[in-house]
């Protein structure tokens, strides 16, 4: 099965829902969403005093077949992204090969 992709994409909480509406539109309907809390390489924000370093994200988890990578990554990229350039905080993109996937209810693999 080594035409499946898991792509994770952690993205700022006010954007997951832009994300989702437009994978959904796109076609993709299978999105694992998690609120998690997590810091890159800016290593969280200072305001005032106080440091901030576990900020809210929301991790987007789809499972497709390689052959829609391009475009997922692309939607992802587009409505994730805060401004016309991007700012620290907007997240990342983590692609990696799904080996074996099984529908539990059938016991077929396969998506």
């Amino acid at each position: 099965m080594s035409d499946l992709l898991m792509i994770r994409a952690i993205v700022r909480p006010e954007k997951s829902a832009a994300v989702l509406s437009e994978l959904l539109d796109a076609g993709y309907v299978g999105v694992t969403k998690e609120e998690v809390y997590g810091r890159g390489r800016q290593k969280g924000i200072v305001v005032g005093e106080v440091h901030y370093d576990e900020l809210p994200k929301e991790l987007l988890i789809i499972i497709a077949e390689a052959s829609n990578k391009e475009d997922i990554v692309r939607i992802i990229m587009k409505n994730a992204r805060s401004g016309e350039n991007g700012n620290f905080g907007d997240g990342r993109i983590f692609i990696t090969a799904v080996e074996e996937a099984y529908t539990i209810s059938s016991g077929k693999p396969g998506l």
